[in-house]
């Protein structure tokens, strides 16, 4: 896997990944940055949100639940001195579907949480402390 950051101005980047997607990277304004695009840290969240959605959606179609629509809230909590490195980071599923197994969904971001998610597992491996919870809509 790979990806590479080129440098555009000021505090904005481009990203491009391996498989040839492209992201715009900026920093905040106190370093020069113009608000045109997501900062670094805000892709971390979105990272470990995209990649435990992907999982726990991928084990709701294996157990054949009718999910009609998904989304992760991620909250990110930062240490207050530099490196200001995320101590916590809570995700919340919230699963749209009718007749969802409630039991389906707890297990399915279990899994994602404990065995799926690299970007997850790597951060807690990491020392941020990560949590988990999800809300059934219909």
């Amino acid at each position: 896997m790979q990806a590479r950051v080129k440098w555009v101005e000021q505090a904005a980047f481009v990203g491009e990944t391996g498989s040839s997607h492209a992201v715009v990277i900026d920093g905040p304004a106190e370093i020069g940055g113009r608000n045109l695009g997501a900062r670094p840290m805000e892709l971390m969240l979105l990272s470990v949100g995209s990649c435990s959605a992907v999982d726990v959606l991928h084990i709701l179609k294996k157990a054949r639940q009718p999910v009609t629509d998904c989304f992760v809230e991620v909250d990110g909590r930062r240490a207050q001195t530099e490196p200001k490195v995320f101590t916590d980071i809570h995700l919340k599923f919230v699963i749209t579907g009718t007749g969802l197994s409630e039991p389906q969904v707890r297990r399915a971001v279990e899994l994602s949480a404990d065995k799926y998610c690299s970007a997850s597992i790597m951060l807690k491996r990491g020392g941020v402390n990560v949590t988990h919870s999800y809300e059934l809509r219909s």
